[in-house]
This record gives structure tokens, C-alpha cells and sequence, in this order.
């Protein structure tokens, strides 16, 4: 079928603002086409490359951020404190995992979001659902409630500048290996994660002694001084991606330049939508939601729509059951994708299927986080494959939105620091709790394959 930037226009659209001025909206896309673009096709090949080798078995993918970013939280300390709890999960896994981590943030672009109901009540009064920052006002007034295109435009200054922030930090120094103790927050250090972490950045330190003994200097060596850091988000508003989408002067393909990876959320995920339809006809890596009402049939069919030429690093499944459900859908899932030979990256979200309310509060218990992964782990060494990633929502500053952790956040505390615009997301120290979860799983997973292939 003949695909075009634009041909999702003509397919049902979920989950789009209903936008009274046209005409505001035709303009504002129009000046968005004009501006540079966000990220460039080559990266976004860069990525695909190592979501390849994450498919096949060599790799971890890790990826995570806010929930939805917000324009007045744009600050340089959050995103410096979201960089280097990125990095020190990184390295939690990297050294722990013995395997190579692709990092791609939910960052620099993630600000859409899905709801439930098109419209909230308060005390009697009806107004649109607040989605994201890109499209209206957290501020529940019928001015702030109202769709603005030209919140676009400033989510495209925010990324811009919020990508700018990001390279430095990653090619200029920051990322240095030499500085694993220096990434310690300050409300870590004294935690029971705090202690793990500075146990192995000891660890980190001796190899890095030993390595320049040897002659091999991070001064030399750029896997050592730098990292690469990829960005992310749903594309959920299609006007602001088509405005994005250009054609890489290289390869003659198209490519969404909002963000080196875009996915598809589980409630837009219909084949003969829109989001399908836009995210099927641009070559970056994609990734879709997998939640529990996705039947095997389903899946195939929309992974022969997304990845009709079966492309390793192509197409990220984001399973998002629920601690009690993985068991029940998981398996049928995996079983179908190998018996038909796709090549897919299988990711782990634990966050989405857990929410529960509590004191008033939208919350996601730490506990039932971490069953979720425990069991998406088992199920993929039952079944012999790779656990291949994870996807959370999670920050770098001291919030108190997620219940549970070594000191654990209470229904008592829960509105200490709850400061998330949309869903609770798991803070620096749970983050990191998590990162050694999942090094033991991989680890595990290792000696699994291991004593396969003896046998």
C-alpha cells in the first residue's frame, strides 16, 4: 500500500486533542516542518544496529524517564540527575550483566499522553483531560484545559535544548567511567542501594587501575570517556510527527526526526489506524505496547505491518501486563513469535499494569514492580529465550510516588514529594534497586543458556 507522511490522515484516529482552530494547527505544523530536525537518520540506524544484537541474544536495552515531561519542570539539575542515575543503572548492568546496554531515555520528546476518558470532573465541572503539556494545561481552568497548537512549538524548543544538554553530558566528559563515584546522588549515599553501588564502583576502579597498567586509558579509549544516549517517546500526536518526518538524504528513506525511537501505545495499537499507519512507513526502530488484550493473531499481524521485511533492531515488543497476568499471556505470546521466526527485541514494562490508588494518590507498588520483572525473567528462560530489555518510568530526583523500596515509601509519605503531572514513577534509589534486579536475572539467564549449549 502507498504510504506518505500524511497518509495516516486518512485512518481513524484515537487519542488525538480535538483542537478548535484548524487553521492554528495547519500553520503552527507547517512552521514545525520548516525547523531543523530533532535527531538525525543515522543515529536512529546507529540504534536499530544495536537493537539487533539486543534480539539475538547480546545486549540489554534500558530504557526509561519521566512519564510526561513537563514544561516547567525544564530544568538543567533534573536533567543532569535523571543522565546519571541512567548511567549508574547502566553500569549496575553492564558490569554485573557482563553485556553490552543500550541506553535510550524517554526524554526529549515524551510529551504526550494518553487518558482513559476524553473529558475529567471536579466538583461538577466538565473539562478535556489534561494530555500532556504538548497539547494543554495540567491547571484544570477552561483555558488551560483547552488544546493550543502552539504548545508544540515549545516542546520542540524544550527537546532541542534538552538534547543539547544531553550530548554534552554524554561526549563531554561526564559519562567518563573515571567519575562512577561521583555519580552518587546525595540522597542515595546512604541507602542500602548506595552502599551496593559504591561497593562496585570500587570494583569499577580496580579494573579501570589495573586496564591503565596495562596502558589502556580512558584518555585514549572512547568507550570508556563517553557513552551514547538515544531518546524516545510514544507517538501519539501524528501532526507534530509528520512535521518532523524527513527523507534521509543518504539512503532516500524516511525517517521520524523527533526521536531516535517512537513507539506505539497500547491503546492506539489498532492495524487499520492511524498510528499504525504513520509508524509502519518511517525506518526507525519502533517499538510496541503489548498489554493484556493483545491475542497472538493480533500481535502477528502487527508485527507483519511494522516489520514486513522481519529486520533485526526493527521492532521492540513493551510487554505491559501486570504482576498477576504475565504468566497468563506472556508464553502464548513468545511462543508465537518464535514459531513464526520473528526477530523482535522482547522489553519488560512493570510499570503500567500495576497502577492502584491509595490515600488519594495514583501510585504503583515497588513490590509488585519487581514481580513483574522476576516473572517476565522466568517465563523467557522457561521458554529459552532473551529477556531483552526493560521500560520504566522513573526520574533522578527524590520523589515519593511509587510505594515500597529498601526505605520504603508509605501511603503515609506518599504526598511528601508527589510531584508527577500524570503517573507515579519509581525515584532514584528504587531505580536503582531495580538495576541490580535485573543484573541477577540476566546473570541468571546467562547460566541458563550456558548450560543449554553444554548440554
Amino acid at each position: 500500500m502507498t504510504w506518505s507522511p500524511s497518509s495516516w490522515r486518512s485512518k481513524p484516529a484515537k487519542q488525538m486533542p480535538d483542537y478548535p482552530d484548524k487553521d492554528a494547527v495547519r500553520a503552527v505544523e507547517e512552521r514545525l516542518a520548516s525547523y531543523p530536525p530533532l535527531v538525525f537518520a543515522g543515529e536512529a540506524r546507529a540504534l536499530k544496529k544495536e537493537l539487533a544484537r539486543v534480539s539475538e541474544g547480546n545486549g540489554f536495552l534500558l530504557q526509561g524517564g519521566d512519564c510526561a515531561e513537563a514544561f516547567a519542570e525544564h530544568r538543567p539539575d533534573a536533567i543532569r540527575d535523571f543522565f546519571r542515575v541512567f548511567l549508574q543503572m547502566a553500569v549496575v548492568l553492564t558490569y554485573g550483566a557482563a553485556q553490552p546496554v543500550t541506553k535510550v531515555g524517554r526524554i526529549a520528546g515524551q510529551f504526550a499522553k494518553p487518558r482513559s476518558s476524553d473529558v475529567e470532573v471536579k466538583d461538577g465541572i466538565e473539562l478535556p483531560s489534561y494530555r500532556g503539556d504538548i497539547v494543554n494545561d495540567i491547571a484544570f481552568t477552561p483555558e488551560g484545559r483547552t488544546p493550543n497548537p502552539e504548545r508544540m512549538e515549545m516542546a520542540f524548543r524544550q527537546s532541542a535544548a534538552t538534547l543539547n544538554l544531553l550530548r554534552a553530558f554524554a561526549q563531554g566528559g561526564y559519562a567518563n567511567l573515571d567519575n562512577v563515584h561521583n555519580w552518587m546522588l546525595g540522597f542515595v549515599q546512604d541507602s542500602p542501594q548506595g552502599h551496593r553501588y559504591r561497593s562496585l564502583a570500587d570494583r569499577i576502579s580496580e579494573s579501570l587501575a589495573f586496564m591503565r597498567a596495562c596502558g589502556v586509558e580512558p584518555s585514549t579509549t572512547p568507550q570508556l570517556r563517553s557513552t551514547d544516549l538515544y531518546t524516545s517517546h510514544e507517538a501519539l500526536l501524528l501532526g507534530y510527527e509528520e512535521a518532523f518526518t524527513r527523507i534521509d538524504s543518504l539512503t532516500g528513506d524516511y525517517y521520524s526526526t523527533s526521536g531516535h525511537m517512537i513507539w506505539i501505545g497500547d491503546r492506539t495499537r489498532q492495524p487499520d489506524h492511524a498510528h499504525v499507519e504513520y509508524c509502519r512507513g518511517v525506518h526507525n526502530p519502533l517499538g510496541l505496547k503489548c498489554g493484556p488484550s493483545l491475542s497472538t493473531d493480533g500481535l502477528l499481524e502487527l508485527i507483519d505491518i511494522l516489520n514486513p521485511k522481519n529486520e533485526a533492531g526493527r521492532l521492540t515488543l513493551i510487554c505491559r501486563f501486570g504482576a498477576d497476568k504475565v504468566l497468563d499471556h506472556l508464553p502464548t505470546l513468545i511462543r508465537a513469535v518464535e514459531r513464526e521466526g520473528r526477530k523482535v527485541v522482547w522489553s519488560c514494562d512493570p510499570m503500567h499494569g500495576n497502577t492502584v490508588s491509595l490515600a488519594g494518590y495514583k501510585t504503583r507498588p515497588f513490590d509488585r514492580v519487581l514481580k513483574e520483572v522476576q516473572s517476565f525473567f522466568a517465563v523467557h528462560r522457561a521458554e529459552g529465550t532473551h529477556a531483552g530489555g526493560i521500560h520504566v518510568e522513573m526520574t533522578g530526583t527524590d520523589v515519593t510516588e511509587c510505594t515500597g523500596g529498601a526505605r520504603a515509601v508509605t501511603a503515609d509519605t506518599l504526598s511528601d514529594r508527589y510531584h508527577t503531572h500524570c503517573d507515579p514513577r519509581l525515584n532514584a534509589e528504587q531505580a536503582i534497586e531495580l538495576a541490580f534486579l535485573l543484573a541477577e536475572n540476566l546473570q541468571a539467564e546467562k547460566r541458563d543458556r550456558t548450560s543449554r549449549e553444554a548440554a
